[in-house]
């Protein structure tokens, strides 16, 4: 082969190889940029597609009839989340070692969540025995269910202090209570309240129907204390046919726990778990884990049955305070 025939077959190599990285950058571009789905939107090259709005239309909730106006809006907002997401990788923001560790733990829950809604998704049903049971076992919830009829002060609970329990100690009403309040110039709201006794713990909707009406208890939630006094009780019974779905659902969701928390004890069993900071090694007496805070971060209860039936919000995580108890105030804490 002579030199021109040399110099042209290199040359020749050379554009190919420049077409075939030219078209290999192209299809890296491409994949990067397309989504599974029919596009909707491009901006700046990044596709938001169907799938991604029938996402946000299934976690918005939106009814059949108002999805067509829904999905404008939800479009305008996933167009929206893109042009940050665009900004925010331009300032390389994703690769910020914060922002990586939480789409590591977002990543890890999912696919956790995933994995657990596979092994006890298809819980079975509870029977309708098993629901009938469940409400002759619990008539405090149902056929002897009570309705407390409250007024309260809604106070900041910084403000709680002792002259103020002192005070409403020897009150005879919540009106004298609320003339303190203003003498020494507490701030405070005026509501009515009413709970089930199937909001609330045995031992407190006990402790409710031993106090008279009109005696003043004190209930502490997070910034804000409650001086109530009972107004009125009333019997307020649910049927089995109105309690049944709910006792269904609590049945089911206890099941569920059990199940979750079994499996967690099996993979525990199989699995060599080794800490290597043995201060933060688990006791073995200690008790176990809520599986809802392995998969979800937090613990929910389940519903206390006959509560939805009712209507109002649930109150249930309330402790007695018995030394307030004594004084003639309840401090539900």
């Amino acid at each position: 082969m002579n030199n021109t025939s040399k110099s042209t077959h290199k040359r020749a190599a050379g554009t190919a190889l420049v077409l075939l990285a030219a078209l290999l950058a192209g299809c890296g571009d491409k994949a990067k940029e397309s989504k599974p789905g029919q596009a909707l939107a491009r901006v700046d090259g990044s596709e938001i597609t169907v799938l991604q709005l029938n996402e946000e239309l299934a976690r918005a909730g939106v009814p059949a009839s108002q999805q067509q106006a829904a999905s404008k809006q939800l479009l305008q907002a996933l167009i929206d989340r893109q042009l940050l997401e665009n900004e925010a990788a331009k300032e390389k923001l994703d690769r910020d070692p914060k922002v990586m560790q939480a789409i590591d733990r977002a990543r890890a829950l999912i696919i956790a969540q995933a994995y657990m809604a596979k092994k006890v998704g298809a819980t079975q049903r509870p029977n309708s025995t098993e629901v009938e049971e469940y409400f002759n076992k619990h008539p405090e919830f149902f056929t002897n269910r009570k309705r407390f009829d409250m007024n309260e002060l809604v106070i900041p609970a910084a403000s709680l202090t002792p002259d103020l329990r002192k005070a409403a100690d020897g009150a005879r009403s919540l009106e004298e209570v609320a003339v303190w309040l203003d003498a020494h110039k507490v701030k405070y709201a005026k509501s009515q309240v009413s709970r089930t006794s199937s909001d609330l713990p045995p031992q407190v909707s006990q402790k409710l129907l031993s106090l008279p009406k009109g005696q003043i208890f004190v209930v502490n939630e997070g910034d804000r204390a409650m001086l109530i006094s009972i107004a009125d009780v009333k019997d307020a019974p649910v049927t089995l046919d109105v309690a049944g779905p709910q006792i269904e659902q609590a049945l089911a969701g206890e099941k569920n726990k059990e199940l979750a928390a079994a499996e967690i004890k099996r993979l525990r069993t199989n699995a060599r778990i080794e800490y290597l900071n043995k201060d933060l090694a688990l006791d073995p007496n200690a008790p176990a884990a809520n599986p809802a805070q392995s998969v979800a971060g937090t613990a929910q209860a389940a519903p206390a049955p006959g509560a939805a039936a009712q209507g109002a919000p649930a109150a249930g995580q309330a402790g007695v305070d018995k030394a307030a108890l004594d004084r003639g105030v309840a401090g539900l804490k």
